[in-house]
């Protein structure tokens, strides 16, 4: 799986937006965008790309979470390429909803639906066991302080995924942890157990 990050030198304040394709370009393969940002030269660059031949150059859109700067430019891509696209909680130009523990074809890969809450209500992770991979968007997975309090809810789905074998995580903003993923998340459960839970 080759996964391009659009937005790496963006301009303006956008999330990342991953763009995952296979290996090969195999006709069933599925180009997939991890949210969609608010820059809009990522379509150009999507058009310059070898996406694969007599395949749609975005067959798929993911979003983490419906925040501006994550979906905005939503619309935008769908007049663009026509995906389906796909969000926990549907919204305008969502395709289908998510739910969690459902596994969808990305790429050449078989991603599972982790829902996190406690960014925002529909927040999601994307985990790639194959890869030990790990498309986080805006949930706070690393937890540093021991000051905070969190729902009952995120802490569950944060154990769910420290069980997971991961080697890598994609944040929605920064660059990706590659360094210790896994310790960095049971460091993160052991911060919030010290802290306050609802």
């Amino acid at each position: 799986m080759k996964i391009i990050n659009l937005t790496s030198n963006s301009n303006i304040y956008t999330s990342n937006v991953y763009f995952l394709l296979g290996d090969w370009k195999a006709i069933d393969d599925v180009n997939t965008l991890i949210d969609v940002g608010r820059d809009s030269s990522i379509i150009e660059k999507i058009r310059q790309l070898d996406t694969g031949i007599g395949k749609k150059r975005v067959e798929k859109v993911v979003l983490t979470h419906g925040h501006y700067d994550h979906a905005s430019l939503l619309p935008v891509i769908k007049d663009e390429f026509n995906p389906d696209a796909y969000s926990f909680h549907p919204f305008n130009g969502v395709s289908y909803a998510l739910r969690n523990g459902q596994v969808l074809k990305l790429a050449d890969r078989w991603f599972e639906v982790i829902h996190t809450p406690g960014h925002t209500s529909d927040s999601i992770c994307l985990y790639c066991a194959e890869e030990g991979s790990l498309f986080s968007g805006d949930a706070g997975l690393i937890v540093t302080a021991m000051d905070g309090s969190y729902q009952e809810a995120f802490v569950n789905a944060l154990e769910s995924i420290a069980r997971r074998n991961i080697k890598v995580i994609y944040p929605g903003h920064g660059k990706p942890i590659t360094r210790q993923p896994k310790q960095l998340l049971y460091n993160s459960l052991d911060n919030i157990r010290k802290s306050k839970i609802f």
